[in-house]
């Protein structure tokens, strides 16, 4: 393995034990870790806003388990693979929480995604709120300074686990985009086996 992506996977898991990002399960098909959390800011939801300080739950792929890209780029087969991790996963997410104690007074699920654009056609977008998430532009706690490195970071993870990614995006194409979901709509969406 290149040092350089060796570095990086190290310091990933070392920041992922720091801000509390961890496994929830010991299922190999699941692409998502979680971390308890609090609303940094007001959440604009269509049921109700949930308020700055709430206690919610917040979901980060899990970069390891992501469906490595074919080397011409995303197609369908592999679209319809992580589609299909994607709500294996939020089904295991809503048992965790409904199993788990201290997340029974949580508000929200979701958290900060940058591979999805706002504007124009977006499979990823799309797959989101059709499962009932509601998108909104991230916002920024650091402003867009700390916008671009939270981007140069993840553009870093994007070339060490999945390298093919990086060849159809640029740094500067990332967007940061939150994803938002009440508690109550998760376990009604997901909890159903």
């Amino acid at each position: 393995m290149n040092p350089l992506r060796r570095i990086i996977r190290r310091f990933d898991d070392w920041l992922s034990h720091v801000e509390g990002v961890e496994p929830f399960t010991d299922d190999s098909q699941i692409i998502l870790r979680i971390q308890d959390g609090r609303a940094a800011w007001n959440i604009p939801l269509p049921e109700h806003t949930i308020p700055i300080d709430s206690k919610v739950l917040m979901l980060h792929l899990w970069n390891e388990r992501i469906p490595p890209l074919p080397p011409q780029g995303a197609d369908l087969k592999w679209a319809r693979q992580t589609q299909r991790l994607l709500i294996h996963s939020f089904h295991a997410v809503a048992r965790h929480i409904s199993a788990t104690p201290s997340l029974q007074n949580i508000s929200a699920v979701g958290g900060v995604i940058a591979q999805i654009n706002l504007a124009g056609a977006n499979g990823g977008r799309a797959l989101l709120e059709h499962l009932g998430f509601t998108i909104f532009p991230y916002h920024r706690p650091a402003g867009a300074f700390g916008e671009f490195w939270e981007n140069f970071y993840t553009w870093w993870l994007m070339w060490t686990f999945n390298p093919v990614s990086v060849k159809h995006r640029s740094l500067f194409s990332l967007q940061r985009n939150e994803f938002w979901m009440t508690r109550e709509n998760f376990l009604a969406k997901f909890g159903k086996t």
